[in-house]
């Protein structure tokens, strides 16, 4: 009779699971040389990545003799370089563009991309919904190319002019499929609800579809910001006057391109190394736009994870 009893099966504790050849290589509990060599390698990836940010901020620090001297690192700082760069007027106005550049491109671009998006997630009751959101997947996959647009531009009136660096990139293909998915994921009970208590499609956007989806339009709205900062190329091709410059144009041409540097330093002032003119023109040109990374950083994942699956 015992031997037609069933008998229970021993749980497998930790040490037993690794003399068990079956069980995956990395499920297993890793040695303390594995370990370490994992904590070693991380730090050498991590110390890689960092010490060229460091190595900009500090050099553009660096008193005349630590930019002479050379070196991994500066010994001494100073502030040369930036009253050079601020007492001037060129960097101080293309700073200034480029904050106007990036405020009112934003704030269009989130318009235009949420109205956009919230008729083309109702293909069904809008009119030529199904056929405006074909055309628009189709810029996703072809361009008009570098002529056509200046051609467009310039038939516009809008050579020389801010609006040439934000009408024609005011709408994201991808920005809006992204808004667009997450819009249909929010209850479609709750718009019915309010549709059937009297509310407008106006005040159904602004009052309930909108406050529903602050994390995917916090995320959008930095990806907007962050293009019109760092765009350049448009302001190079349609602006030939270089007082409306915005700063990525100036740190394009003193930077990459090599032009001198004394046309964006204060005229009273004895010329700090260019090395640190360099770096502190780069640093100006970052420091504004990375200020904006906390403020959205909680909202990446919901954000962007959310629009891409739901619809």
């Amino acid at each position: 009779m015992a031997a037609l009893l069933p008998t229970a099966t021993p749980t497998r504790g930790p040490q037993d699971r690794r003399r068990y050849p079956s069980r995956p290589v990395w499920m297993g509990v890793p040695s303390k040389p594995i370990q370490a060599a994992k904590v070693v390698t991380i730090a050498f990836i991590v110390l890689v990545m960092l010490y060229p940010f460091v190595y900009v901020i500090a050099m553009s620090f660096a008193s005349r003799e630590a930019a002479a001297s050379g070196g991994l690192f500066p010994t001494s700082f100073s502030l040369d370089a930036y009253r050079s760069i601020l007492g001037g007027d060129v960097v101080t106005r293309a700073m200034l563009v480029s904050i106007g550049i990036t405020a009112v491109g934003t704030t269009l671009s989130m318009i235009f991309t949420t109205t956009l998006a919230y008729g083309l997630m109702r293909t069904r009751d809008v009119p030529g919904a199904k056929f405006v959101l074909v055309l628009v997947l189709c810029t996703m996959l072809f361009g008009a190319g570098i002529i056509p647009n200046y051609l467009l531009v310039r038939s516009l009136g809008m050579l020389d002019s801010y609006w040439s660096l934000i009408i024609p990139g005011l709408i994201s293909a991808f920005n809006m499929v992204v808004v667009r998915n997450f819009f249909m994921g929010l209850p479609s009970e709750l718009l019915e609800s309010a549709r059937l208590d009297g509310a407008s499609d106006l005040r159904i956007f602004t009052q309930i579809v909108l406050p529903l989806s602050k994390a995917v339009l916090a995320v959008i709205a930095l990806f907007y910001a962050v293009g019109y900062w760092n765009a350049f190329f448009n302001a190079m091709i349609y602006l030939n006057d270089t007082t409306k410059w915005p700063i990525q144009v100036v740190l394009n041409q003193y930077v990459v391109q090599g032009s001198a540097l004394t046309s964006i330093q204060a005229p009273d002032q004895p010329p700090p190394p260019g090395q640190t003119l360099q770096m502190a023109v780069i640093v100006v040109a970052t420091i504004p736009i990375l200020l904006l990374y906390p403020f959205a950083q909680r909202y990446f994942t919901k954000g962007v994870l959310t629009g891409a699956i739901k619809g």
